[in-house]
């Protein structure tokens, strides 16, 4: 072989080799194109680049109103709705209680509870990469239920956090007119560490639509969210939550001072219709909120909302006409918010049909749990807050397995193990045994927790009031001032 020859071939092969970077380009550039159109152009395990083009103005925007409703939900909706329900010595305190409560939990929120409750740890909480929003910006982004659809990681923290506001606030009617105000703001501080956030985990926290799929994110989720559990709107993480850890403190606590003798009546009913109106109003925001995103599922929400709420006054109403030969309003808002809590997990799944159908059964068995289960039982919770959103939290849970039965015209639910996420097959008997295990961890969880921490705050501060400072009425005495001046 000539020298020339050799120099040929060389420049030749030197001609290749640089070939082979844009030949590797072009290859994976073609990979890419071939994966995409195999998905429909969706990407999987985007970048964050990828993320600020898939966010939509207007779910944002649907997002920080709807975060606003459910901040109305707690402050002044459920304030005014506990309020008129207890003595008119007592208004102001219940005010204050539910309104330092939503200062507690929001700080305590953005310092550690986003954090715990949504970024991967264990099953069952979360660790501490985001304390303090550390990480968090204006240019990181939350996964909704759509692959590559993205919201700013701001709004779902502000949204979540309202949630976080309104479940140890609901708590406090278990118990109203009988706590140390605080001695109960500790208690809320130890129900979020130890009872919210990890039972938030565990319903609600997993990797996203274009993650999960991805074998590096694919354990990335909570416990009952792995299970399969179907929560779409907190049945399990506010609802069961509250009405269990409400009971567990009305038995520990004890019984008001003349409970059963001295008249305990509602001191305002037009306060309690307004903010129980307002509660119906703000649950939009809290049920068709939680799809993240402003579309056909968000609508569905919205009207299974709407439609179990008139279902169940309208229950109630019939219950009490046939018991005691006339509806009251009491029953008729009390029937609303049995409503509003048992449609809350199936909300994103059920028909308008399956929504009437649970409004039309909750109340029945709500009342039989307050009227009849509380008196036979002899327990002093104020407010029914179990045999509200405990009982009515239950039903709707397990409730929810049945409504969302494709079957029944209920929506199903997605597999997001698979990229693009496809409908699942369904099956209402496991679904339903896998909602009565969700709700079982739940109670058991809740229940324990609450216990030792009301036992702790009884041993080392005291709960309650003194008796003389009980009788005279929590508003001058915790806070002297008076709710009515006149």
């Amino acid at each position: 072989m000539t020298t020339l020859t050799k120099l040929a071939g060389l420049s030749g092969a030197l001609a290749a080799l640089s070939a082979l970077p844009a030949w590797a380009q072009d290859a994976a550039a073609a990979t890419t194109e071939a994966a995409a159109d195999a998905t429909g152009g969706l990407i999987l395990n985007p970048s964050v680049e990828q993320m600020a083009t898939m966010v939509n103005k207007g779910d944002t925007t649907w997002m920080l109103v709807s975060s606003a409703l459910v901040l109305m939900m707690s402050i002044p909706a459920l304030a005014l709705f506990y309020g008129g329900l207890v003595r008119t010595k007592n208004m102001l305190s219940l005010l204050m209680q539910v309104f330092m409560i939503v200062c507690i939990s929001a700080l305590m929120w953005v310092a550690v509870g986003y954090s715990l409750a949504f970024t991967p740890g264990n099953p069952f909480i979360g660790g501490l990469d985001k304390a303090f929003l550390s990480g968090v910006g204006v240019g990181t982004y939350a996964a909704t239920f759509s692959n590559n659809v993205y919201i700013p990681e701001y709004a779902f923290v502000i949204f979540q956090m309202t949630f976080a506001c309104i479940t140890p606030a609901l708590i406090v009617g278990a118990f109203a007119e009988r706590i140390n105000f605080w001695p109960l703001m500790l208690f809320t501080v130890g129900f979020l560490l130890f009872a919210y956030y990890p039972i938030a985990h565990m319903v609600w926290f997993w990797a996203g639509p274009d993650f999960l799929p991805v074998e590096e994110y694919a354990n990335d989720k909570g416990l009952l969210w792995g299970w399969g559990a179907l929560d779409f709107a907190g049945g399990t993480v506010v609802h069961i939550n509250a009405g269990i850890a409400g009971l567990v403190g009305c038995l520990i606590i004890g019984k008001r001072i003349g409970f059963g003798k001295d008249n305990m009546a509602p001191h305002s009913l037009t306060l309690t219709m307004v903010g129980a109106a307002l509660l119906w109003v703000g649950w939009f925001g809290f049920n068709a909120g939680s799809n993240l995103e402003a579309n056909a599922y968000a609508t569905l929400a919205f009207i299974n909302t709407f439609v179990a709420t008139a279902a169940a006054t309208l229950s109630w109403s019939i219950v009490e006409q046939i018991r005691h030969g006339r509806p009251s309003l009491l029953g008729a808002v009390t029937g609303a918010v049995a409503g509003l809590v048992a449609i809350t997990p199936a909300s994103g799944f059920a028909s308008p049909m399956g929504a009437i159908a649970l409004g039309l059964v909750v109340s029945p068995l709500c009342y039989i749990f307050v009227s009849w289960v509380k008196s036979a039982l002899n327990y002093d919770d104020s407010l029914d807050v179990f045999g509200l959103h405990g009982v009515a939290g239950i039903v709707g849970a397990i409730g929810t397995g049945i409504v969302a039965d494709p079957a029944l015209g209920g929506a199903g639910y997605y597999d997001f193990t698979q990229f693009p996420a496809v409908v699942a097959d369904y099956s209402m008997g496991a679904q339903v045994w896998i909602q009565i295990q969700a709700v079982a961890v739940t109670v058991v969880w809740t229940g324990v927790v609450s216990a030792v921490l009301f036992y702790a705050i009884k041993v080392i501060f005291g709960l309650r009031p003194t008796p003389e400072a009980e009788r005279q009425g929590l508003d001058q005495t915790s806070h002297g001032e008076s709710a009515y001046n006149m």
